[in-house]
C-alpha cells in the first residue's frame, strides 16, 4: 500500500456564475489535464436569497457530464428535451449533455433562506461527446450511506465502497464520489484505485491529510501505517487536496470533526478545446458547436 502524495492544497475562489449567483470555484477552466476526467468544481452555499435566487437561466453543454448533488435547498430544473423536475436535500443529478442540451437550474433556498450544493464537471470521451442526452435523477433516499464503529459516515453516490454501490451508474469517467464525516479525532485511511486521479474538498470542520512527501519545514508523524509521513494542516473549509498517485489516503479529523467530498475517476487523456459550457476535442468542433447555437441547429432530433 502505498500513501498518496498531497500535490497541493488551494483554498476556493468566491465567483460570480450563472445570474448572479454567488458561489466558490475550487477548480474550472484553468488546466483540464491537472484533475483529468474532472473540468470544474463549484460549491454554491450563501445565506440570503438574494445571493443565488436569479440562478442559472437557459445555457447549452455539448461533450461534458454535470453532477449536482444538493445538501439544502431545492434546485428547480427544465431542458430542451421537455423534462422538468426538483432536486431536493440529499438529492443528485447527473447528466450527460453529450451532443447538446440546453437547460436551467434555479435554486430555492430552504425554509431559513439557505442554499448550499455542489456541481462537477466531468469531462466525455470523444467517442462518446456525440450521444444521445440522458439524466440520472437520484433521491437522498436511493443513496447508500455506511457508518462505520468509530462514527465515521460515507454516502456513496457513484462507485463501490465498503461493499455499498452508489445508484449513478454508466459513466465514462468510471468515477468515485464519496461524501465522508469523520468524528472528531478520528484518523481514518481510505482505499482509492491507483489508475484514479484523485481530491478532496473539505467544506465543513478541519483536519489534517497524511502525505507521502516530506516538504522542508512540515513536522512528521509515524501514526499512519508505521511510517514517517507528514500532515498537512487544513484549517477552516472549503479547501481542494489534490493528491499524486498511490492507493490510499489518510485524514485525521480535527477537534469538530470534518467532513469532506472524495472524488476520483479515470483519466481520459485526450485533447481539450474548451469554452464556456462546451468541451470537445478540438478547435474546429468547438467552433461547429457554436455554429449551430447560432444557427438553431445544436439540439439534435432524437433517433
Amino acid at each position: 500500500m502505498s500513501l498518496r502524495p498531497t500535490l497541493e492544497t488551494r483554498r476556493a475562489i468566491p465567483t460570480l456564475e450563472g445570474a448572479g449567483v454567488k458561489l466558490h470555484r475550487a477548480f474550472g477552466f484553468q488546466d483540464p489535464s491537472e484533475l483529468d476526467p474532472f473540468l470544474l468544481f463549484d460549491d454554491f452555499r450563501n445565506e440570503r436569497p438574494q445571493d443565488f435566487e436569479k440562478g442559472f437561466p437557459w445555457h447549452p453543454h455539448r461533450g461534458i457530464e454535470t453532477i449536482t448533488y444538493v445538501l439544502e435547498g431545492t434546485v428547480e430544473h427544465a431542458d430542451s428535451l421537455g423534462n422538468t423536475g426538483t432536486l431536493g436535500a440529499g438529492d443528485v443529478q447527473w447528466m450527460t449533455a453529450g451532443r447538446g442540451i440546453l437547460h436551467q437550474e434555479m435554486p430555492q433556498g430552504n425554509a431559513r433562506g439557505q442554499m448550499h450544493g455542489f456541481q462537477l464537471w466531468g469531462n466525455l470521451p470523444s467517442d462518446q461527446k456525440m450521444t444521445a442526452p440522458r439524466y440520472q435523477d437520484v433521491t437522498a433516499k436511493d443513496i447508500p450511506e455506511v457508518i462505520d464503529d468509530d462514527g465515521t459516515k460515507v454516502r456513496v453516490i457513484t462507485g463501490e465502497f465498503w461493499g455499498k454501490t452508489g445508484p449513478v451508474d454508466g459513466i465514462a469517467a468510471d468515477p468515485q464520489y464519496l461524501d465522508i464525516s469523520i468524528p472528531a479525532g478520528v484518523k481514518k485511511t481510505f482505499r482509492i484505485d491507483t489508475y484514479r486521479r484523485a481530491f478532496a474538498y473539505v467544506f465543513q470542520g478541519a483536519g489534517a491529510f497524511a502525505d507521502a512527501s516530506a516538504p522542508t519545514g512540515v513536522l512528521l508523524e509515524k501514526e499512519v501505517a508505521g511510517e514517517e509521513v507528514n500532515i498537512r494542516d487544513l484549517s477552516g473549509d472549503r479547501t481542494l487536496i489534490r493528491f499524486g498517485t498511490g492507493d490510499e489516503v489518510t485524514v485525521q479529523a480535527g477537534p469538530e470533526g470534518i467532513r469532506f467530498l472524495l472524488i476520483s475517476g479515470a483519466p481520459i487523456e485526450e485533447p481539450v478545446a474548451w469554452h464556456g459550457p462546451i468541451v470537445m476535442n478540438t478547435r474546429a468542433e468547438l467552433e461547429q458547436a457554436f455554429a449551430e447555437l447560432r444557427n438553431g441547429t445544436f439540439i439534435k432530433p432524437a433517433h
